[in-house]
């Protein structure tokens, strides 16, 4: 049965040749019951550790790991009803792929009609019937890691844990397995946690994502947050392709209410975030989605440096007359080229501003509220 996963004030430091590491500082969310969430961020920001730490390899140097009101910050893995699938696709050469899915229930004493049954029902959730009786040599690389599924689907485990399972397959295998993961999910009861380095992944697949910053939680909110609310400019700068452009401003005495004031821009702000922040250096931040030519109420001259087709979409990275890079991601934008001047706009309400220390002051739904409420509007 699926639990919720509690992490209280979770630190993991490795100590080698006198020096000491910090893996994951500090870390405290509680992972919802029967959810699907994801680990994401750079390399050597402890997602792998803080996944190790909950299927039980690795132990806490400090704080408490719980499941459900089970605390299992000392139990031993084979004790914590967790499945783990690693990056490595981990198969038994000399195995059938029956024999391989089977093995984790035979080792346990399940009878072997109760196996059978078990690796049937996963083969065919994981559309490997076919491959029962064949070795693993005999498989793909999708083949093979949706072996690695079923071995871990069999055991009902009340956790699922997957480690970057999809990071050696090709772009097509890994659109076909991110399905078949989800259709994975909805077929157990189990709370999943999945490790990628992927942002489509984590976007596409998750129900909530952990975004980790030098192992210390950034955000952990459904992936619709990260996009439109990123409580900082990491958040806003990791999450979204291309990354999110950051535009230089100060904050000014505007009229009656203080402004937001970019080489080329100026946006009303409310008094009650930004009267006492008359002088200060922000970042303003629009994602190159909400960019468009001569869109918005906010306009900036960008001089293309490359235009990038995506599809029906195009991608033009370019920099601004004031020399801060710019990138736009617009359907009409296909006849722009190397040199050309484009204006590209947006709207207030797209956009993020973050103060000196990169984190977030407000969203675009208070710097509309702000213009609405402004009496030279």
């Amino acid at each position: 049965m699926a639990q919720p996963i509690r992490l209280d004030d979770v630190r993991k430091e490795y100590h080698t040749a006198g020096a000491s590491h910090v893996a994951v500082d500090d870390l405290s969310l509680e992972i919802p019951e029967g959810s699907f969430t994801t680990i994401v961020g750079p390399s050597g920001c402890g997602k792998t550790t803080t996944l190790r730490m909950i299927a039980g390899l690795e132990t806490p140097t400090s704080g408490t790991i719980h499941f459900g009101d089970r605390d299992v910050t000392d139990v031993r893995p084979q004790d914590r009803n967790a499945a783990m699938v690693f990056q490595s696709i981990a198969l038994y050469p000399h195995m059938t792929v029956r024999e391989n899915i089977a093995y984790g229930l035979k080792v346990a004493g399940v009878p072997k009609a109760k196996r059978d049954a078990a690796v049937d029902e996963a083969a065919e959730t994981l559309q490997i019937r076919e491959q029962l009786e064949k070795m693993p040599a005999e498989l793909s690389g999708g083949q093979q890691q949706r072996v690695a599924l079923g071995s871990a689907f069999v055991q009902d485990p009340d956790v699922l844990l997957l480690d970057e399972p999809m990071s050696d397959l090709d772009a097509k295998l890994k659109a076909e397995l991110r399905v078949e993961v989800q259709r994975l999910h909805k077929e157990m009861d189990a709370t999943m946690v999945y490790v990628t380095h992927d942002q489509t992944e984590a976007m596409t697949m998750s129900d909530h994502v952990l975004l980790l910053e030098e192992g210390r939680l950034a955000q952990f909110a459904p992936p619709s947050d990260l996009f439109d609310r990123p409580v900082s400019q990491y958040v806003a700068e990791f999450i979204g392709t291309p990354s999110t452009n950051t535009l230089p401003a100060t904050v000014e005495v505007g009229g009656d209410a203080p402004t937001i004031v970019g080489e080329q821009f100026e946006i009303p702000a409310p008094s009650d975030l930004f009267a006492d922040r008359i002088g200060d250096s922000v970042t303003v931040g629009i994602r190159p989605q909400y960019l468009s030519p001569d869109g918005g109420d906010h306009h900036v001259r960008v001089i293309v440096d490359v235009v990038e087709q995506l599809g029906t979409e195009f991608v033009v990275h370019g920099t601004s007359v004031d020399g801060t890079h710019i990138n736009v991601v617009d359907e009409r934008v296909g006849d722009a080229g190397p040199d050309d001047e484009l204006s590209v706009g947006f709207d207030g309400g797209d956009a993020f501003v973050f103060d000196k220390d990169g984190e977030t002051i407000c969203h675009g739904d208070v710097l509309v509220a702000a213009r609405s409420a402004s009496p030279s509007q």
